[in-house]
Parts: C-alpha cells; sequence; structure tokens
C-alpha cells in the first residue's frame, strides 16, 4: 500500500511545528498549529506565494 504524497503545506506543517515546538516547548499543540498556519500565510514554501 502506497501512502499520499505530502503536499507542500504538509511537508512545511512538519518542519513548522518541529521549529515552534523546539522554540517554546511549554506552549500547547493547538497554539504552535495556529502559529504555524499563520507562518504558513506568508511562507516562501506556499505555492499561493510564488507569483507574488
Amino acid at each position: 500500500m502506497r501512502s499520499k504524497k505530502l503536499t507542500p503545506f504538509n511537508k512545511y506543517m512538519i518542519q513548522e511545528l518541529e521549529r515552534i515546538k523546539a522554540e517554546h516547548p511549554d506552549i500547547p499543540h493547538q497554539e504552535r498549529f495556529k502559529r504555524a498556519t499563520a507562518n504558513w500565510k506568508a511562507a516562501k514554501e506556499n505555492p499561493a506565494n510564488v507569483a507574488r
């Protein structure tokens, strides 16, 4: 069984959640997720930002 290919968003979120957790180990996962998704909006990895 093949696993699904990760989207750019999935790849970014994995890395970003790890980065935020390393910098702020005391904040809950839900808050880290909110920060990561907010950062995604301006991330260079976001395909929506390529044309900008």
